[in-house]
């Protein structure tokens, strides 16, 4: 029997139900306060005006401590609300509330705003009009790049609309020293400045502002002490007053000072957590290797019998709670990206040391366990697996992925410590990497902004404007041309030539847009953020200006299966066993497969080698794909090169949460067999239903891939009925099948264990499926959340056996 998992709190069981319960909101306070910030420090430097902004949402927002709580902290007015950040864009704003009265007609992601708040938010975005992050992207963006999202053959939408995010702040540093710490530091550099240096202007600022800001988050842990007292002076129950003075006295010491418990530590790392996800709305902070930074104080409690495991756990449970709290509101025309409400706060446990000893301990045992109880979408629990991860480990992981809610991804420290290793990181730094959002990796306190989330590239896109020589049929605009159409070729070296062509194009544009992004993000810092990053007080510099000791940054390339099979298709078909010609595929895709004929040449195409099983042929052409992307990433570097950190180039990633939905529902039918405006393929996994020859044949394809270049992350998932690992002997195939994966160097795997037929009972009654989590891509989500074609795209993927 598989062990079984049951949350033992009653307190947890009471805010868990309380939190799933809640209706998804919109809070309009943070952007009252930030307009009003901004308007009364229009003179000020940046630094100061986003400083400001941060101080004056933090002093009044609404705060609340809900019975029961353990934790404390909130990001708007109430659980599961997000709040709207102006600074970044308002156009779709406007038009959602014009057009819909609220933000709840979506398909999926729907939130309500309510109605008393609409005008002021109408009132509030007409300030911003015109100063937006997106305002100042569409203003010098060239009219390629424009043609080329319209397209949706590259997609930023996500960067121009929203802070930054995908980073993890140097928590270990922070608890050592407390947010006092980092004022003293910045203190110092103000004390040695010499104003009459060029730059020392704009530094004085930046020093000033991180001194504002954490201000600012010990002022807001204070009002929390506040409210605690006043709620425990009239609270009759003792247990309940005990409970909030003990709040009370923790929100006064952190995170200002440096924590003496580990419920201090906890309190203080859900403060620092929440009010980035305050200051800017770039999601997939992570929390880093908690397992590692809190086991010493940890420890220590249990040695004093200060703590108990029990009552650790609580508070990790609550801790989860909080972050299943935090949720994030994107435009119409992006939200499909990241479909399902993810926010993606990575949490990671397990690893080798740099002496190559293991580093699991108690506290990694004991937050499997407790996310393994809980079963929310948040933390994004991560596990770093390697050769001699102990056994016990790597069977509680598969034991907790058995119950079938996707957790947690597994990674491979081989293949992932090599690749960093291989990109310039310092041997002690490369060890203690951690996961960030879905399965990228960085340094914890050392990396800069989105080592995984610049703008996507639609490689199935580009095979479709390769075939039809820049022309889109959706839009019918034309963007490159004059390289042929597929019935121009009369070999596929031909075809691959113009394929190099395309490919190098698109590339190009992509890092304009990353460019263009970045370059004006510079005008929106993130105070608290680059306070907590190394070395950006040492130098002065936000995260975005070059702070941070390492900076290598990566897009998202989506639909490689796809294109791979569609090359294959074509290689092997027309120009190789000549069963088809030029024309007949062509005109066949062209009419979506439709009719007698067009069924029997898909049915051909089908039957082509596959990515996925194995199969040289068509893995050879998927690894060729890649590198020719590689071969044009290499040329560029991001705005961060040259001023400070180690790096500022560009990785690899497979990783497009769910974009392969999105992007292939804009993309005609393509060679590979594939019917038009349908998913693409997600992350490095294989095509829906084309991986006929079972996991280890994908593993055996996915590690043909040049991995150790994809310091962004390699996604792969694997779906498994849940028979397959019920029992002892089942159960032992899928530990099996782990440790070949560890042992092949594969990057990431996550395993949807579900079976197809639940997750069409769920879409017919989702009220009696509301706890069913599934993998999406590189997070989990509540599957009844989903809209219905990202649904459909799960149910579709090949249901593995073994």
């Amino acid at each position: 029997m598989l062990k079984q998992y049951e949350i033992k709190s009653e307190r947890v069981k009471r805010l868990r139900e309380a939190v799933l319960a809640r209706t998804p909101m919109v809070c309009v306070e943070r952007a009252r306060y930030a307009t009003e910030a901004y308007q009364e420090n229009e003179a000020q430097p940046v630094y100061i005006k986003r400083a400001r902004l941060v101080q004056k949402t933090l002093e009044n927002m609404s705060i609340y401590i809900k019975p029961g709580e353990l934790l404390v902290g909130n990001q708007a007015f109430e659980e599961r609300t997000a709040p709207i950040f102006p600074e970044y864009a308002v156009e779709w704003i406007e038009k959602e509330l014009r057009q819909s009265g609220n933000f709840n007609q979506r398909e999926g992601d729907n939130f309500y705003l309510p109605e008393q708040h609409r005008e002021e938010l109408l009132q509030i975005i007409q300030y911003w009009k015109g100063k937006t992050l997106r305002d100042k992207c569409y203003g010098i963006m060239p009219e390629d790049v424009k043609n080329a999202i319209t397209v949706k053959v590259i997609h930023g939408e996500g960067n121009m609309t929203s802070g930054d995010g995908h980073i993890i702040p140097d928590f270990a540093k922070a608890l050592r020293l407390g947010l006092k710490g980092f004022i003293a530091e910045a203190q110092q550099q103000l004390d040695r400045l010499d104003v009459s240096e060029n730059g020392a202007l704009r530094k004085k600022a930046f020093w000033e502002s991180v001194i504002i800001v954490n201000e600012s988050v010990i002022t807001f842990a204070q009002r929390y002490a506040q409210l605690a007292n006043k709620l425990a002076a009239n609270e009759q129950d003792l247990t309940c007053r005990e409970e909030l003075l003990n709040i009370a006295e923790i929100c006064r010491r952190v995170p200002g000072e440096r924590p003496r418990s580990f419920y201090e530590a906890v309190q203080m790392v859900w403060f620092i957590h929440l009010v980035i996800q305050i200051e800017s709305n770039g999601h997939s902070a992570s929390l880093g290797r908690m397992d590692q930074y809190l086991y010493e104080i940890y420890k220590q409690d249990l040695q004093k019998s200060a703590t108990t495991a029990e009552f650790a756990k609580e508070l990790l449970q609550c801790l989860w709670i909080k972050l299943f709290s935090i949720i994030k509101i994107r435009p119409t025309s992006h939200s499909g990206y990241g479909a399902g409400y993810p926010t993606y706060q990575n949490v990671t446990i397990g690893g080798s040391n740099a002496d190559g000893s293991d580093a699991v301990n108690e506290l990694s045992y004991l937050i499997l366990e407790s996310v393994g109880e809980i079963k929310l979408t948040q933390p994004n629990l991560s596990a770093r697996l390697h050769a001699n991860s102990p056994e016990k480990f790597v069977r509680e992981c598969a034991n907790v992925i058995a119950t079938g809610f996707g957790m947690p991804a597994l990674h491979s420290d081989e293949v992932i410590i090599t690749a960093l290793l291989n990109k310039g990181v310092a041997y002690m730094d490369a060890y203690n990497y951690s996961m960030v959002g879905c399965v990228e990796v960085a340094v914890p306190g050392k990396w800069g902004y989105r080592c995984t989330g610049m703008s996507f590239l639609n490689l199935l896109k580009v095979i479709e404007l390769t075939l039809q020589d820049g022309v889109d049929e959706r839009t019918g605009k034309t963007l490159l041309s004059g390289n042929g159409r597929l019935t121009d070729f009369t070999s596929y070296e031909e075809l691959w030539t113009a394929w190099k062509k395309n490919i190098a194009y698109y590339t190009k544009l992509s890092v304009v847009l990353d460019k263009i992004a970045d370059h004006n993000l510079e005008e929106f810092p993130d105070i608290l953020c680059s306070s907590l990053v190394n070395n950006c007080i040492e130098r002065g510099k936000s995260v975005k200006e070059g702070g941070a000791v390492y900076d290598i940054v990566s897009g998202l390339q989506v639909g490689l299966a796809n294109a791979a099979n569609s090359l294959a298709a074509i290689k092997k078909v027309i120009f190789e066993d000549k069963m088809l010609t030029a024309e007949n595929v062509l005109q066949a895709i062209g009419n979506d497969f439709r009719g007698l004929e067009g069924a029997g040449i898909q049915k051909i195409l089908r039957q082509a080698p596959k990515y996925g099983n194995d199969d040289d042929y068509a893995d050879a052409i998927a690894r060729e794909i890649y590198e020719s992307y590689i071969h044009e990433i290499e040329k560029y570097t991001n705005t961060r090169y040259g001023r400070g950190p180690i790096g500022g180039i560009y990785g690899l990633s497979t990783s497009g949460i769910s974009s392969n939905v999105p992007m292939g529902c804009v993309t005609a039918a393509t060679p590979d067999g594939r019917n038009a405006w349908t998913p693409a393929a997600e992350g490095a996994s294989p095509a829906q239903g084309t991986d006929v020859k079972g996991p280890t044949a994908v593993f055996r394809s996915l590690v043909k891939l040049p991995t150790i270049l994809m310091t962004g992350g390699q996604l792969l998932n694997q779906k498994l009925p849940p028979e397959l690992v019920r029992g002892e002997r089942q159960f032992e195939k899928f530990v099996a099948l782990i440790k070949s994966f560890v042992a092949m160097k594969g990057w990431h795997i996550q395993f949807n264990i579900i079976s197809s037929e639940t997750l069409k009972a769920a879409q017919k009654d989702p009220e009696q499926y509301r706890d069913v989590i599934v993998r999406v891509a590189g997070y989990c989500a509540q599957f009844v959340t989903l809209d219905p074609t990202t649904q459909a795209d799960i149910i579709s993927r090949t249901e593995q056996r073994y």
